[in-house]
């Protein structure tokens, strides 16, 4: 396979005995995560060294190994957005660790017709105009939280917050309130229990899996099991409530959950010949990934967003101008939302420095051709997001600075060349994440709400130390200094 690869010019390290590289990747993270940070938008050694040094040393196609597996890191957009696409069909995940699947076997991890059939009747409830009619709720949950940091602020007027588990708190809350309705209370104890299972699981990936492990009966694979039966079990119930509810008129089912089963039934009653619906197990495996996907990514955005606020107070008093300009005293609607230019700019800006998901990860499963490169089966990619919106060919050499007027001719000329189109913090294709509005408008409501209540600055306290857990998190917490403005 080396050879097959190094034929066609890739470079990169040789292959080592069972490890490859896993052994140096592990070295450069664990020194790279041992200590924070100066105070700076060039995170990517702390972040991703292994990657990073790798595209310096032998380009930006580069080869490397993890474990047996021949990896390709490729930080060309034009071929990135080949395999995002995905016409021949061949790119999907590489093969997921068996105990990944516990957490959810949603539409992120499906492929073929079951993945087309799911995406055709999720897609709806996610249309701006469905999505629109959750802002309230959004802002209830904000309006709670708020509440409660205001009752924090001391005699001197001021609260010290770490936001990192107060923004997972308010995206639960919201992902809750808006997939299950009058069910929130359950959602919010179904997620306290996915926490405590994404821990386990995180836990188990970083060891060698060994085929087989996750059957032995060992106190932590038991404990797996039985909130992976907690979970299903008590969704059931929340899935068959909600049906009950339609079925009599109860409600109209317009939280995420119920169009969900409104769009199912209209699908099936269409297509009954092909028996296109999902099953009950399907459904219950897609409230899972409502919480995994809606949960950790935005609560990553809003953490960087007040972070890098923080140290820029000027584009903080900015936003908060146009928020007091647009929203006024109510809370933020869709109308006022789509009228957020600078908000946008600096979500936009955000998302490009500190992006949720720092790399998409995909494998080749048959021979197939992108650009000029043959790929063949079995050879993994590392398409590095991070990296690219760093790349100075792309954004400049003011690549590594927070700069938002970038996006203030929209995102398609944020670019030094448009026709490179390299922003796709959300992937790109047919497989684009398909609650990325639905972050967006959760991170602008919150955003807005916060700005017209407070004026904030990083604490002393504060080590800037991001690193990866699934998402893009502060390693030490993310303790900022609030002043409320009335």
């Amino acid at each position: 396979m080396e050879k097959c690869l190094k034929r066609q010019g890739f470079k990169g390290t040789h292959y080592k005995l069972l490890l490859g590289d896993l052994k140096e990747l592990g070295n450069q993270m664990n020194e790279a995560w041992s200590k924070p940070i100066s105070l700076t938008h060039d995170i990517v050694s702390r972040v991703d060294p292994f990657t990073r040094h790798m595209v310096q040393q032998y380009g930006k196609i580069s080869l490397s190994w993890l474990g047996t597996s021949p990896r390709l890191i490729i930080m060309d957009p034009t071929l990135i957005k080949d395999v995002l696409l995905n016409k021949q069909g061949h790119f999907h995940l590489p093969p997921l660790n068996p105990l990944v699947l516990i957490l959810t076997k949603g539409l992120t991890t499906l492929r073929g017709e079951k993945w087309a059939m799911h995406r055709k009747i999720i897609n709806p409830a996610f249309h701006l105009e469905k999505l629109k009619g959750v802002i309230p709720t959004i802002a209830e949950s904000c309006a709670f939280m708020i509440g409660k940091w205001m009752k924090s602020v001391s005699p001197e007027g001021t609260s010290e917050i770490d936001i990192w588990p107060e923004f997972q708190e308010l995206t639960g809350d919201i992902i809750s309130r808006t997939a299950f309705g009058s069910s929130f209370q359950d959602g919010k104890n179904i997620l306290e229990l996915q926490k405590e299972l994404q821990q386990l699981v995180i836990e188990a990936m970083g060891m060698l899996y060994i085929p087989g492990f996750r059957f032995v009966p060992t106190k932590k694979n038991r404990r797996r099991k039985d909130l992976d039966r907690r979970i299903t079990s008590m969704l059931k119930t929340i899935v068959d409530t909600k049906e009950n509810m339609i079925r009599t008129g109860e409600t109209r089912g317009d939280d995420l959950l119920g169009l969900l089963l409104q769009f199912n039934n209209q699908n099936n009653s269409l297509n009954n010949v092909n028996n296109s619906q999902m099953t009950k197990e399907d459904i219950i495996e897609e409230c899972k990934q409502f919480y995994l996907a809606g949960h950790e990514t935005t609560s990553s955005l809003l953490t960087w967003t007040l972070i890098v606020l923080s140290i820029h107070q000027d584009w903080q008093e900015k936003a908060r101008q146009e928020v007091l300009q647009v929203v006024r005293e109510k809370n933020p609607d869709a109308e006022a939302i789509s009228h957020l230019k600078i908000v946008t700019m600096i979500l936009n800006e955000v998302l490009r420095l500190y992006p949720p998901v720092i790399a998409l990860y995909k494998r080749a499963y048959k021979e197939c051709t992108i650009g000029d490169l043959s790929i063949p089966a079995g050879v993994d990619l590392t398409l590095p997001i991070m990296l690219i919106n760093r790349d100075t060919e792309l954004w400049g050499d003011d690549a590594e600075e927070f700069k938002p007027e970038r996006f203030a001719e929209g995102i398609s000329h944020a670019c030094k060349d448009p026709s490179q189109m390299a922003f796709m913090p959300f992937g790109w294709g047919p497989r684009t994440c398909i609650g990325q509005n639905f972050s967006m408008i959760e991170a602008k409501v919150a955003l807005c709400m916060i700005l017209k209540q407070f004026s904030f600055k990083l604490s002393p306290s504060y080590a800037h130390a991001p690193y990866t857990v699934m998402t893009l998190q502060p390693q030490h917490g993310a303790h900022i200094m609030f002043h409320p403005l009335n």
